[in-house]
């Protein structure tokens, strides 16, 4: 029998190919090169003893509450506010006050202007120029203000108008709703707003006008009637400031506020409505300023 063909031959021979491979390869494999198949066998063991990194999310930026303790350092009316209902306002209404800022660039002011400073009712109202003649007037409303709000922005709200009178009325702080705010408080930021005002502009009379009795608040009348008697004392009791009654003219005999002065949605004056708060409005700013 020929070496070559035996059986036991040819086993020893492919045992030394066997050794010789393992051997090149290790060899390749510690210089960082080797066949496909072993790179990747190693890259998937790789990739499977690897820990699992949680991916990264990128940083936010506290961006308003960062704006919030800059600015609270600057106003010290926001020392009478938490620092949530800071954070509330800010991040509900920052976008809607760059925009009246934005009015203010683009619409110079009128001289002797009345300024009309508040909540939806002063922002729907489009007529006001025309129906509190010949008094000229900046309007600067914003739907659903609350007084917590406004205190929060009356410096860029007001400081940026010279004014012969200031209007203020806001509507929303008291509505029935599990977030109403306490009388008192209320009362606390109004005074800081007239305050600001009356810093801003000495001589200028401010007039605070009655949160009118709507039908989809009625509910809640009584604790908005305190609130009422709150800004009439303040008007009492603040130089130069105005208290403009109004909420009687919109009750029935029943002492019910009359559905034929509101729209559809039962909260925001129509036609009818705002001919009556224009026509109170004005005899007070006559009353007023009639001596000025």
């Amino acid at each position: 029998m020929c070496i070559t063909t035996n059986p036991l031959f040819r086993l020893f021979l492919h045992a030394c190919r066997c050794l010789i491979l393992i051997a090149v390869t290790g060899t390749l494999m510690a210089q960082g090169i080797g066949p496909a198949w072993s790179q990747e066998a190693s890259s998937v063991n790789s990739q499977i003893e690897a820990p699992v990194e949680p991916p990264v999310e990128p940083a936010v930026e506290p961006k308003r509450e960062s704006e919030v303790d800059s600015k609270a350092a600057n106003d010290p009316n926001w020392e009478l506010l938490t620092l949530g209902q800071l954070k509330i306002a800010v991040e509900k209404w920052d976008d809607e006050i760059q925009k009246l800022e934005q009015k203010d660039q683009d619409e110079p002011d009128p001289q002797n202007a009345v300024l009309l400073l508040g909540s939806s009712s002063i922002r729907l109202w489009e007529n006001a120029a025309g129906a509190l003649a010949p008094y000229p007037v900046i309007r600067r409303g914003y739907g659903g203000a609350k007084y917590s709000d406004l205190l929060v922005y009356s410096r860029r709200l007001i400081v940026p108008h010279e004014f012969r009178a200031a209007v203020i009325f806001v509507a929303n702080d008291i509505t029935g709703g599990q977030s109403d705010h306490e009388v008192e408080a209320v009362e606390k930021w109004v005074r800081a707003i007239v305050r600001t005002a009356r810093e801003h502009q000495p001589q200028a009379a401010i007039l605070l006008v009655e949160v009118t009795p709507t039908p989809s608040r009625f509910d809640a009348w009584s604790k908005i009637r305190e609130l009422n008697g709150k800004i009439r004392e303040i008007a009492l009791t603040e130089p130069n400031t105005y208290f403009v009654a109004t909420a009687e003219f919109y009750m029935d005999r029943d002492d019910q506020p009359r559905a034929e002065f509101f729209r559809d949605d039962r909260l925001h004056q129509n036609e009818a409505g705002y001919a009556i708060w224009a026509s109170l409005i004005k005899r007070r700013l006559d009353e007023v300023l009639s001596g000025s």
